[in-house]
Parts: C-alpha cells; sequence; structure tokens
C-alpha cells in the first residue's frame, strides 16, 4: 500500500502500526472513526482489510488533504470531519472509534513547528473531554481503542471509567525486554462489565538491536510504501 506524507512535520510512526495489529485482534467491522487521523494509516490499514466504513476526524487541514489523497490512491472510500473533533457536527454513531492521539504532557519543551505541536502535546485534544465525546458518539457495546503514553495510564484508565467506558484488554508496548514500557494499546468497551485482560508486553528490539519477531510481523503485514512528498 503506497501512501503520501508532508516532506516537513509529523509523520506517522511504529506506535500507528503496532496499534493497528492490536486492533486485528477484535475483527473490525461496521462504521470506523479514526480520530486525529494524520495521514490516514491506521484506518487505510483497517480498511484495506476489514469490512468497515470509514470516516476520518482530523484538525490539520493539510494533514487530511493528504488523508484523503492517500484513501484515493489506494481505491477506498473515506469520510471527513474537519476541524477540532471536540467541537465538529457529528452526526453519526461508531461501532470502532480507533486513535493514536497526542499525548505528550505540555509542560515539557515544545516542538515550535505548528504540525508537530498539534501531533504530539495532550492539550491539543485534552484527554478527559476527548474520552466523554468518544463516548457520546459509540453504539451500545461499541469499541474504543487507542494508544497512549504508558506514565499517564492510571490517568487514562480513571477517564474510561469516568465515561462508562469499560477497559476490557491492555497490552503494553517496551522498546526492549529490560526498558519501560513506552506506550500502552487499550481496548475499552461501552456498556461491558468484562474484568480487564492485560496481555503478554510487546517488545519491540531484541538484544541486538533487531525488531523481534513479532515486531516485524506487524510491519510485514502493514506492508506499507511512505513517499514524503507532495501529493501527484
Amino acid at each position: 500500500m503506497f501512501l503520501y506524507q508532508p516532506p516537513q512535520g509529523y509523520c506517522y510512526n511504529s506506535d500507528s502500526i503496532f496499534l493497528v495489529d492490536f486492533i486485528r485482534r477484535f475483527k473490525p467491522k461496521g462504521k470506523l472513526l479514526d480520530v486525529g487521523c494524520g495521514v490516514g494509516i491506521i484506518s487505510l490499514l483497517l480498511g484495506r482489510d476489514y469490512p468497515v466504513e470509514v470516516y476520518l476526524a482530523e484538525k490539520q487541514p493539510k494533514m487530511l488533504e493528504y488523508a484523503l489523497h492517500n484513501f484515493t490512491l489506494n481505491g477506498i472510500e473515506a469520510h471527513a470531519y474537519p476541524g477540532d473533533f471536540l467541537e465538529a457536527q457529528i452526526e453519526e454513531r461508531f461501532d470502532l472509534i480507533v486513535s493514536n492521539p497526542p499525548f505528550y504532557d505540555p509542560r515539557v519543551t515544545q516542538s515550535e513547528e505548528e504540525s508537530l505541536n498539534i501531533a504530539r502535546y495532550a492539550h491539543h485534544l485534552p484527554l478527559e473531554p476527548f474520552v466523554e465525546r468518544v463516548r457520546r458518539l459509540l453504539r451500545p457495546r461499541g469499541r474504543f481503542i487507542l494508544c497512549y503514553d504508558a506514565k499517564q495510564s492510571d490517568r487514562l484508565l480513571a477517564a474510561l471509567r469516568e465515561a462508562k467506558l469499560t477497559p476490557e484488554t491492555l497490552r503494553f508496548v517496551h522498546p526492549k525486554l529490560d526498558r519501560e514500557a513506552k506506550i500502552v494499546m487499550v481496548q475499552a468497551r461501552a456498556g461491558s462489565k468484562s474484568l480487564c485482560r492485560v496481555l503478554p508486553p510487546l517488545v519491540v528490539f531484541d538484544a541486538s538491536g533487531s525488531y523481534t519477531p513479532e515486531a516485524a510481523q506487524a510491519f510485514e503485514r502493514a506492508a506499507t510504501h511512505s513517499i514524503k512528498g507532495l501529493r501527484e
């Protein structure tokens, strides 16, 4: 699958590839909303591989243009909600909402490049109102699947519970076996009474610095070919 990315600014990374692989275990179908879609990598892969009707929410016009171009390039239909997700007029209800949202603490030193700043720092999509809006847009028994900063796992789980979204499945991603987790991937469901399952961690690199077999397989399943340049 070919997709374009801007020559400068934010580009998707391995977090999105691993999140897609996590989402696969839940066999997506129905209406899917990708919040903060960027160039569309997550919903492109899901739209390619599963029977989903794709909707995109993205506040950066340039990124949304790239996403829609990438969907057209790959022959996949998508509907778009431009602008701030918290303010967008969205009438649909969704079976699945996915996101790799901005989650860096705004108190750290921030990038001055606007697109990077919007894509990375949490004040551009504050967690609690974000989760609450997701809950209102989910169908009964709908799923919310996202990745977030592992150091803020407690805050994320509290926000999900407050919004009456039950965290059913967690998986932590570690750069190496002896390193702290960098991100956590969470599947939460509306109207669920299930206990939370914590899956074995995903370890990205082995002791020699090569991708572990599982990480390598995630990239192989994605089979993306990224082009950094202007849209053609």
